[in-house]
């Protein structure tokens, strides 16, 4: 058999296993173009010269097979009896997952986990809290909100001390009124910090003309303060206070005098 390219007009010689293969469609060995060989396809060529073979028109409706050679036998179908028997034993059946089942039957067991790992997530909070707890308590957002918690809980925070926010406004020195060669230092300080702090530690030095230490003096917060529950409330922010020290007269060598907080 025998079928020609459209484009080149090339002429292919072609059997029955090339049709059946490509579906009857086959590529052009010369111009490359696609083509359906059933198209023009023919048992003998025309007589020479020819340019064209003739083209096969489209049937109106497809050809009919009457000469079977097999033909399977039809599957009985279920009686109708059986077929609703089998229905009713099956309404009433309830599949549960597998995975579900899995998932029910481990969880009585994972809620002590769950509960031991939000335990161990608290403890952590808590020591990094503590861990950061001057931190917390000196920040200007976090240290009222503490301060309030605590206040409903009737527990103190622990003090925080920052002598940086500690302010010397005035300070004077002057002979002891009533005590024989003694000084008596006033000093005025104000705590700018957002938290109350402690009674700080005071030292005092005291310098000759050339700014030579030639005496010094370290005090405590019971050393210069008579009242117990006011040492124990502290200083609060943005509160100021009077304090009065009472220091030995190193003599008239002492003309200047300095005072640091701890």
């Amino acid at each position: 058999m025998y079928t020609q390219c459209p484009e080149c007009l090339s002429v292919f010689s072609v059997d029955a296993r090339t049709l059946a293969q490509a579906h009857g469609f086959v590529m052009c060995g010369h111009c490359g173009a696609s083509f359906d060989c059933i198209a023009t396809l023919a048992d003998q060529l025309p007589p020479e010269p020819f340019n064209e073979l003739p083209s096969h028109e489209p049937g109106v409706e497809p050809p009919r097979l009457e000469a079977a050679v097999y033909r399977p036998k039809p599957k009985p179908e279920p009686a109708e009896s059986e077929a609703t028997q089998l229905r009713d034993d099956f309404a009433d059946l309830i599949v549960t997952p597998r995975f579900a089942r899995d998932a029910h039957a481990n969880r009585p067991h994972r809620w002590p986990w769950v509960l031991a790992c939000l335990l161990l997530l608290f403890g952590l909070l808590a020591q990094l809290g503590w861990a950061l707890r001057d931190t917390l308590i000196a920040d200007s957002t976090v240290g009222p909100m503490l301060q309030s918690a605590c206040n409903v809980m009737q527990c103190r925070l622990p003090p925080v001390r920052d002598v940086s926010k500690l302010r010397l406004l005035a300070r004077d020195v002057q002979t002891h009124p009533t005590v024989p060669g003694a000084l008596l230092i006033s000093a005025t300080v104000r705590n700018d910090a957002t938290f109350t702090q402690p009674w700080p530690v005071v030292d005092i030095r005291l310098s000759d003309g050339n700014g030579k230490t030639i005496a010094m003096r370290r005090l405590n917060p019971y050393e210069y303060l008579d009242d117990v529950e006011a040492m124990r409330r502290g200083l609060a922010p943005g509160a100021s206070t009077a304090l009065v020290f009472e220091v030995e007269d190193p003599g008239h060598q002492a003309v200047a005098f300095d005072m640091e907080f701890e």
